[in-house]
Parts: structure tokens; C-alpha cells; sequence
């Protein structure tokens, strides 16, 4: 069996690119359908074309002759086509015997290409065995080894969906479709969708104020009757996901649209805080004791947490809270917790955390791109809970509510790192002093400040000067160990320094530390000045 093009992987990686021909396929495809189809759908489907485009190419070269086979015997004037030299056709114009001792008698045939003015002489009525003794018109047409659409696919399919895309989104025609919550369908198929919809939407919106249906806003929406009603809904959503004052957001099970000034500013933009910096860095240089301190730590960043995901049966977990979360009011979404909370979708979602101690309602933003979930700053003011709490979260079977607690104690004052922020020094030093804690906590990783808002310049300082990690790393490992008697710091406390600032996880941190001369590993994830 000779190979086909569509068969190869040569062709799929570097050769295939969408043709205006296939454009016209994909358009006629959607404008049958009447519906959106997904990439992977479109993809399937112009393989499949492919395929056919192929065969029926096949078909017409071998309706031109008789498929050249070295073991059958042809007389002159007769035409043939050749597979193996891409189907071309040509004449038999003589014919003598053949001379070889090694394959019998045969006979040798002049073949004419009438394209290419070449003539070639070829074995027929060869009996000792061939390869393409085995090549058929049949067998060109119809094997059982072919790969199918949705083999190829499989195997190639980043690189047709590139193609696709690219087409789709950046092609000379990319505005005759539209991509409406990852479908594609034809511009030409969306009812308009004026100014004045999608003020009356964000009317309706800002007077419920609450999250509300495309069926709700369809049912105050004039869009036009002659349009079918899916393409109605898809419409407005097409339009309302164009216009950056509307914002879907899974609630109760659906997605619904809400308006971005009425979301809280955690929810809308991620803070400088909770953006991560994670630099390069040579993870084999971690010790066995670092790495099981990072699973501990459980950074929604770190490397470790991506392994150690709780199943959705687990009732409760507890997490520690980080000076980032404390700082706005969130929750990461790690390894301990990212089973709680509706992310699959990977945009936002609203759920209601419950006080566990008072009972309290607070309505929970989860933001899968921020790997956090906001909401819960009233909660941590009116608790007083510090960084380096000990957090749970209990699922409530029946409602889908989340319990938020902590673990509480008697009230009590408590040693913490107090962080000063120096602007000028571009800076910041620690120093020890008392704290009311009244929750269980770790104590490596409390930390405190009494001027958030110079903390917060501190950051923004540090980035908009773009000081290296390790610079960071190396400032505050002698103020922390300043702090400590026996002139030693935890790699816990190191990391939680850190975060004040540079929101990292622990990795590179860990990294920064082994890798600096002017510390020492003193074992137990201690650390002392060289």
C-alpha cells in the first residue's frame, strides 16, 4: 500500500495549512449546521474532507488507465498510471523481452508521459516478487490500515487546530466568523445586537443587582423574531461578552452575566500581591527536607501542589493563610482546596461562605485565572485572624455552602515579625513584638505589619525597579535571623517574609537560599548566616 498524504505525519506538521477552499468548506459546514460547532468539531470534519478530496483524486487518476503492476502483462497503445510516481499516466509505445536470469522470462514495456515528453521503460509479466506486485486500484481506493479522521486527529491535533484557529481568528475572511464561548459560527448567523440592548441589559443588571440569565435578559431584549431563538441567546451572549462592562460568572449551576463595577476590585484585577513571580531555577538542587516543606506550605503556585489535589469526597480540609491572602481577604486555590469550589469552567464563580462560629453569609468570588478566592476580608477583620492561621473549610452537603472557621483558642498575646517598610532604603526591616492571637496558627509563618499601605508601596517600589528575587532573599534572611537567639531562621519564615513582597512559591525561594555563599543549611529547614 502506498502511502497517502493525509497519512503522513510530514504532512499534518509542516505542510497542512487552511486553503480559501477549506474556508469555503468550513462555511458551508456551519451554515448547514445552523449551530456552533467547536474547533475540534470544524477539525474532524475537514479531515474528513481531506480524505475525501484525496480518494476522489485517486479515483479520477485510475479511471485515466490500468494501475501499473510489474506482474501483468500489457500490449502497446495501452494507457497506465502510475502510483508510485504520483499518478501520472502514459502510453505503452513498445515492448521486448527482458534480460535478467534472476527474475525469468519478462518482458519490458516503453511507457510515454505525454505531460512530461519523458519515456521509461518498466518490468511486466514479472514473476518473482515485487512490492508493488501488491498495489491494486482497489487497494489505493479502500484499506483497512488507514488512519481515520478522528486517528489523525489524535495524533496531530495541536498542530491542525493552529492552523484552524489562525484562519479562523487572523485569516484574510476571520470576519465572517465568530467564536462565542469557544464555538465558532458564521458572523452572518448572529441577530444584531445594538448599543441600546446592551444598555437596556446592564439596566436590568444594576437594578437587581445581582447576576442574571441570558433568558432573563432575552425575555427584556428585543433581538429579532425571524432569527431562530438558540441564535437569539447566542447572540447577546456574543454580544455581551464583547462589551467589557459585562462579565459571565457560574451561579446556582448556570452561567449568568453580571457587571464588572459591581464585582469587587479583587475580582475584577488581580492585586500586584497575588501575582506570581516564578523565575527559573534548577529544582534538583532542593533537599528531600525542602521539597517535603513545600507540599506543607502548599503554595497554589508551587510545583508540589499540582500532585496532592484533596478528592471531592474529602468533607474538610485546613489550610495556613499567607500575608497576600491575609492582605486581600482570600483564599488560595491550592491542592487542600481547589476540590471546594467550582473551577472546571475557568471563569468566575460565585458561592456563599458561611460564618462557622456566627453563622454570617458572605458571597465568595472564585477567580481560576488568580488561583484565589475573594471574599472573606469582613471574615479575617472581624476574627482578627493573623497570617499563619490555621483555616478549615467544611462543605455543607445540602446547600453547597462552604463553612470558613478556624481554630480557636483563648485570645492571647503572641510574638510576631512586625514588618517595617523603609520607602527611601527601597527596604524593609523586621522586629519582634506582641500580637492578639485568638486561633491556632504556625508560628514560622506569622507575620504582621502596622503600615500596610507603606508595605504595599514597598512592593510596588520593588517591582517597578525590577530587584531580583535574590536580592530580596538575601535582604531579609539577616533580619530575620537578628530575631532568633540561636542566630537561625526556617525556610518557612523566609517564605513568608518574602510574600510580603514578592508574591513567590517556595520553590525559588528554597532555591535562593542554597544558592546564596552568605548562608548555611543547618538542617530542619534552618538556615544561618555563613
Amino acid at each position: 500500500m502506498l502511502p497517502r498524504q493525509t497519512q503522513t505525519a510530514a504532512f499534518w506538521r509542516d505542510q497542512f495549512e487552511v486553503t480559501s477552499r477549506d474556508l469555503d468548506f468550513i462555511y458551508t459546514l456551519l451554515l448547514d449546521a445552523l449551530a456552533p460547532k467547536t474547533v475540534d468539531e470544524l477539525a474532524l470534519a475537514l479531515i474528513d474532507e481531506y480524505i475525501r478530496r484525496e480518494t476522489a483524486t485517486i479515483e479520477t487518476e485510475l479511471a485515466k488507465g490500468a494501475v501499473y503492476v510489474p506482474k501483468n502483462h500489457y500490449t502497446v497503445g495501452q494507457t497506465l498510471v502510475f502510483p508510485a510516481l504520483d499518478f501520472a499516466a502514459g502510453e505503452v509505445v513498445g515492448l521486448r523481452p527482458g534480460q535478467n536470469p534472476e527474475h525469468g522470462e519478462f518482458d519490458v514495456i516503453q511507457v510515454a508521459f505525454a505531460d512530461s515528453g519523458a519515456q521509461r521503460e518498466f518490468a511486466a509479466g514479472l514473476a518473482t516478487a515485487h512490492r508493488l506486485n501488491e498495489t491494486t486500484g482497489d487497494n489505493l481506493l479502500s484499506d483497512e490500515s488507514l488512519l481515520s479522521a478522528k486517528e489523525i486527529y489524535s495524533l496531530y491535533a495541536d498542530e491542525i487546530n493552529e492552523s484552524i484557529l489562525y484562519a479562523l481568528e487572523e485569516g484574510d475572511r476571520s470576519d465572517q466568523f465568530v467564536a462565542v464561548d469557544g464555538k465558532w459560527l458564521l458572523a452572518d448567523m448572529l441577530a444584531e445586537v445594538h448599543i441600546g440592548h446592551l444598555h437596556l441589559a446592564e439596566a436590568l443588571i444594576d437594578m437587581r443587582a445581582e447576576p442574571v440569565t441570558t433568558d432573563d435578559l432575552l425575555a427584556e431584549v428585543d433581538l429579532d423574531p425571524n432569527v431562530p431563538p438558540p441564535m437569539q441567546r447566542i447572540s447577546l451572549e456574543h454580544g455581551l461578552a464583547s462589551d467589557s462592562r459585562f462579565d459571565p460568572v457560574q451561579h446556582n449551576n448556570q452561567t449568568m452575566w453580571f457587571l464588572n463595577r459591581m464585582e469587587p476590585a479583587v475580582v475584577v484585577s488581580t492585586p500586584l500581591a497575588l501575582r506570581p513571580e516564578t523565575p527559573r531555577y534548577n529544582r534538583a538542587l532542593l533537599s528531600v527536607e525542602l521539597l517535603q516543606i513545600e507540599w506543607e506550605l502548599d503554595d497554589e503556585w508551587g510545583e508540589s501542589t499540582l500532585s496532592s489535589e484533596l478528592p471531592n469526597i474529602v468533607p474538610n480540609t485546613t489550610l495556613t493563610l499567607a500575608y497576600p491572602h491575609r492582605r486581600y481577604g482570600v483564599l488560595p486555590l491550592n491542592g487542600r482546596t481547589r476540590s471546594f469550589f467550582p473551577t472546571a469552567s475557568n471563569i468566575k464563580s460565585m458561592v456563599t461562605f458561611v460564618d462557622g462560629r456566627w453563622g454570617k453569609r458572605y458571597t465568595g468570588w472564585v477567580v481560576p485565572q488568580g488561583r484565589y478566592v475573594a471574599g472573606l476580608a469582613e471574615w479575617m477583620e472581624e476574627h482578627a485572624v493573623p497570617v499563619g492561621a490555621y483555616v478549615t473549610l467544611e462543605r455543607a452537603p445540602d446547600t453547597g455552602e462552604i463553612l470558613v472557621d478556624y481554630r480557636a483558642r483563648r485570645p492571647k498575646r503572641e510574638w510576631a515579625r512586625i514588618a517595617k517598610p523603609d520607602l527611601e532604603a527601597g527596604r524593609f526591616t523586621f522586629e519582634m513584638n506582641k500580637v492578639q492571637v485568638a486561633c491556632e496558627y504556625d508560628d514560622t509563618l506569622i507575620v504582621a505589619t502596622e503600615d500596610v499601605e507603606g508595605v504595599d508601596q514597598l512592593r510596588e517600589q520593588l517591582n517597578r525597579d525590577d530587584v531580583p528575587l535574590h536580592a530580596i532573599v538575601e535582604q531579609i534572611v539577616p533580619e530575620l535571623t537578628k530575631l532568633n537567639p540561636q542566630g537561625t531562621v526556617h525556610a518557612k519564615s523566609v517564605y513568608s517574609a518574602v510574600n510580603i513582597v514578592r508574591r513567590c512559591p517556595p520553590g525559588p525561594i528554597f532555591h535562593a537560599l542554597l544558592t546564596n555563599r552568605a548562608f548555611r543549611d543547618v538542617g530542619d529547614g534552618l538556615f544561618a548566616l555563613a
